[in-house]
């Protein structure tokens, strides 16, 4: 499990966290909703230790993650597997070199076994005979999917995804959304995903966690945020479903 404990954060002395407590459960799937500007991105970036909070805590299984020094956060960096928004694929290497990447930085695998592991993740992730092909040469969906095979390459206990939808069609998104689900049982993680995809959130959502202006403004699982009468949780659901209906 991952908790923050009245995480807050300012730019420029505005702030953009504003007392945020919330936990995110092992083996499920926790969405991070919120319009753009919200504030979900600064609070995904200070989980990871991309940003620093100005007040609060942040706790991996009880670990005080916020009052580590570099080399402590390393150990829980191992652990941690992220999925970019876009995928972040390198294009100068290789599908099985991209998935490899974390094994080469955190890992004393032999170069067999960091092979032997980059295919079982790429097989898991349902992609075959992709090894020796560079990111400019396959599809934005297999892109998605490389990104996921590299980020559980590590075997990790948490994993981030941000925007994993983003760019892609809606048949694509689903199946990426379906992988994520799956693997996330499978391997028995906390996943914390950042979306404003009302798809998402209905097709796996089952800890749903809305922000508004910084703050955590509703939560609640994917059959409660059909049924509540938060206005701002409601106006929000209403204008994704609008802009998705007009895009048809």
């Amino acid at each position: 499990m991952i908790k923050a404990l009245d995480l807050g954060k300012s730019f420029d002395n505005v702030p953009v966290l504003k007392d945020v407590t919330i936990s995110f459960e092992k083996g499920k799937t926790n969405l991070i909703i919120g319009q753009s500007g919200s504030g979900k991105t600064v609070l995904m970036k200070c989980l990871v230790g991309l940003l620093e909070p100005d007040q609060g805590q942040i706790l991996y299984d009880e670990r005080v993650f916020s009052r580590m020094g570099f080399r402590e956060r390393r150990v829980i960096r191992q652990e941690l597997g992220m999925l970019f928004q876009g995928g972040a694929l390198f294009d100068s290497l290789t599908v099985e070199e991209n998935v490899m990447f974390p094994l080469e930085m955190f890992t004393k695998m032999s170069r067999e076994e960091k092979i032997e592991r980059a295919n079982t993740c790429l097989q898991r992730v349902n992609l075959v005979n992709a090894n020796h092909l560079y990111p400019a040469e396959i599809s934005g969906g297999m892109k998605k999917r490389v990104a996921i095979a590299r980020a559980i390459a590590n075997n990790p206990k948490y994993l981030f995804c941000d925007e994993p939808n983003s760019g892609l069609d809606p048949r694509t998104a689903i199946v990426i959304d379906n992988l994520i689900r799956e693997i996330t049982k499978e391997f028995n993680m906390t996943t914390v995903i950042n979306t404003h995809d009302m798809n998402s959130v209905m097709e796996i959502g089952e800890k749903v966690a809305f922000i508004y202006n910084g703050a955590l403004w509703w939560q609640g699982t994917r059959h409660e945020i059909l049924e509540t009468e938060n206005k701002e949780v409601k106006d929000f659901v209403y204008a994704t479903e609008l802009m998705r209906t007009l895009k048809k």
